[in-house]
């Protein structure tokens, strides 16, 4: 495609941006077109800051979220160039005090395996959400997270073990996992204004705040740090920056001559690992995981892709290297699908297809709603679905309130304290307070605010009618046991 060409296929993508930023009430976005070595549309549309009246720019910094663990996965790729690691060597010859619930997985699971998702360990997000553990903490307490898939069998969304992987990269050259991505790959690529941390951001003069929607109104929240988690998710970049680490990509691994990466390791990285429960449709039939990318046709073009969300942001990346053709798409939003609906249009305009109405397909609305194998949409960041709650028939209450007060404990999770505040229970868990409200007898309902659903938690007791334990449906994925906190 010359460049007339592509300049063809963006006319109208403008106001197309702006409509659709009303309708999915959408405060700020920064989206990058990079074609043939060339980044050829850089804009801002909306506002960084809403309250201030202050515009995104294409220089302004947003939270990457999960975008970030593609860094992890070349990082890791780099070392395997330097002779530092071995993707299939297994952990334990790197940390030797590793050790999982699983004993299978202990003495066996690899980098390969964290990398792409194939663990058998669920989420366990709450885990470390908020947490004040070190990243040494986490490792260590991992032999009491209870997986629910044997090892190796599936694909599970896991960003612990993007952790764990992140962190053996930083160890095996005697620094951190921040450093290694710094000089390997941000350096390099002059990624300047690119960082680790929300904390690193907010030092910045251009950087977007953080919005959710309230109901019918966008509301401000505060960010998240999640440097815990960080090999996971916690880069900060605009599209200027994130144009540059999608050229190297394209170039497989090249930058202006420089090698990042070797063609094998990149390689490695982009193959296809483990078939995902990704969204699937007449367009996009199927999909997998390689090491830090989803791979899936599009419309007969092969396309890698990642979202990317953290509180308050969305982001999405994605290429097609027989295309030479990528996007990035940065919104200050929490869970919203407007950077998908903007990826998918923009390769149907660049690769000169018919343009399908994604935004009414994901509302359910338009036209195109009718796909083959149909099945909802299911994305990382989208997965914090308000849970149904069955409620017991009902029986009188045979404690009372203050009865269920204390602090309780899991090994893996840490404590968890319940207060009566005036005439209702709270927990305090990871620093974070959240309302515990009774359904009947033992049976409660945790509101869990910050990720915008409620779980069911049940209290046991003992041989004497003591309360004892509680247990709460603390995971995301289905079919995962409640986390059982005993009382102290």
């Amino acid at each position: 495609m010359i460049m007339t060409e592509t300049n063809q296929a963006l006319q109208g993508i403008r106001p197309l941006i702006e409509q659709q930023m009303k309708l999915w009430n959408v405060p700020g976005l920064a989206v990058a077109v990079i074609k043939d070595q060339e980044v050829i549309m850089a804009e801002g549309f909306g506002y960084r800051d809403v309250e201030a009246g202050l515009e995104v720019t294409p220089e302004t910094l947003f939270a990457i979220g999960s975008t970030t663990k593609a860094f992890t996965a070349v990082a890791a790729g780099i070392l395997v160039d330097e002779g530092k690691i071995d993707l299939d060597v297994p952990v334990k010859n790197y940390l030797p005090h590793f050790k999982m619930y699983d004993s299978l997985a202990t003495e066996r699971v690899t980098l390969r395996d964290m990398l792409c998702h194939r663990t058998g360990l669920p989420r366990h997000e709450l885990m470390h959400y908020n947490s004040s553990f070190s990243r040494e903490e986490v490792i260590e307490r991992l032999q009491y997270l209870e997986p629910n898939q044997d090892f190796r069998s599936g694909w599970q969304y896991q960003n612990i073990m993007y952790m764990v992987a992140g962190y053996i990269v930083g160890q095996r050259l005697g620094t951190t996992w921040e450093q290694v991505v710094q000089e390997k790959i941000l350096n390099p690529l002059q990624m300047n204004v690119s960082n680790f941390s929300v904390e690193d951001s907010q030092k910045q003069p251009n950087y977007a705040l953080p919005y959710i929607d309230n109901g019918d109104q966008l509301q401000r929240i505060p960010f998240r740090n999640i440097d815990l988690i960080g090999p996971a998710g916690s880069i900060n970049s605009n599209i200027m920056n994130m144009a540059k680490w999608v050229m190297v990509l394209l170039d497989k691994g090249v930058q202006q001559g420089q090698r990042i990466v070797s063609e094998s390791s990149l390689a490695e990285v982009f193959k296809p690992h483990m078939p995902t429960d990704s969204w699937i449709t007449k367009e996009t039939p199927m999909c997998c995981y390689g090491l830090g990318w989803c791979i899936e046709p599009y419309r007969g073009h092969q396309v890698l892709h990642h979202g990317g969300g953290i509180d308050g942001f969305t982001a999405e990346v994605a290429f097609s290297p027989d295309e030479n053709l990528g996007v990035v798409i940065l919104a200050n939003k929490n869970g919203s699908p407007l950077p998908l609906i903007l990826r998918h249009n923009l390769f149907d305009r660049l690769l000169g297809l018919d343009e399908i109405d994604w935004s009414g397909r994901i509302r359910g609305t338009g036209k195109e709603n009718e796909t083959e194998n149909q099945d909802e949409t299911h994305q990382p960041e989208e997965e914090a679905k308000e849970q149904e709650i069955t409620k017991e028939a009902e029986t009188l209450p045979t404690h009372q309130m203050h009865e269920y007060t204390g602090t309780y404990e899991h090994p893996g999770y840490g404590e968890l304290v319940i207060d009566m505040i005036d005439d209702h229970l709270q927990v305090t868990f990871n620093s974070i307070q959240l309302p515990l409200a009774r359904l009947n007898n033992h049976a409660f309902e945790l509101d869990y605010k910050p990720f915008q659903y409620k779980t069911p938690a049940t209290f046991y007791t003992d041989a004497n009618d003591h309360i004892v334990r509680v247990g709460i449906k603390m995971l995301i994925e289905p079919g995962t046991k409640d986390i059982e906190f005993v009382k102290k």
